[in-house]
């Protein structure tokens, strides 16, 4: 199965979702804030990310445009216990903003267990397709 990095700085979260991947047969790796995230990052070879967007020194939207200077195909699922989307059309898209750094997913929290493992397959599925998981973040053209 994949190698899957978790960066949440709630425990309860990354132990849920430990437990949860795990079960699935993943093998995972945990990090309580974006430097550690992208230390573990840069020391391991990673098949998928979740970056919780609201943590302290490091944000996830920082930690996400850092790993995709590094490995811009690598599928980056967001979560996060605040609203990621504006629903009154005046607070900014967190999604939206998230998306366009190269995120192909978003999770809500508190998630169910088939959400999660749905948003890992489905990322995982569209990591194998060539050229066509580029295309997942809304407007972004393919490269050359």
């Amino acid at each position: 199965m994949a190698k899957i990095l978790i960066v949440d700085d709630d425990s309860a979260v990354q132990a849920t979702m430990r437990l949860l991947l795990e079960r699935a047969g993943h093998s995972v790796v945990v990090a309580d804030d974006g430097r550690k995230g992208l230390a573990v990052f840069e020391a391991g070879d990673f098949d998928l990310l979740f970056l919780d967007i609201f943590m302290p020194g490091m944000d996830g939207l920082e930690t996400m445009r850092l790993v995709h200077q590094q490995q811009p195909l690598l599928p980056i699922i967001v979560i996060s216990g605040n609203p990621i989307t504006s629903e009154s059309g005046s607070g900014p898209d967190f999604l939206t903003m998230a998306s366009k750094l190269g995120a192909v997913s978003s999770l809500q929290k508190p998630f169910r267990p088939a959400a999660l493992l749905a948003a890992v397959a489905g990322c995982l599925e569209a990591a194998k397709r060539p050229s066509l998981s580029s295309t997942t973040a809304g407007d972004v053209a393919p490269g050359p």
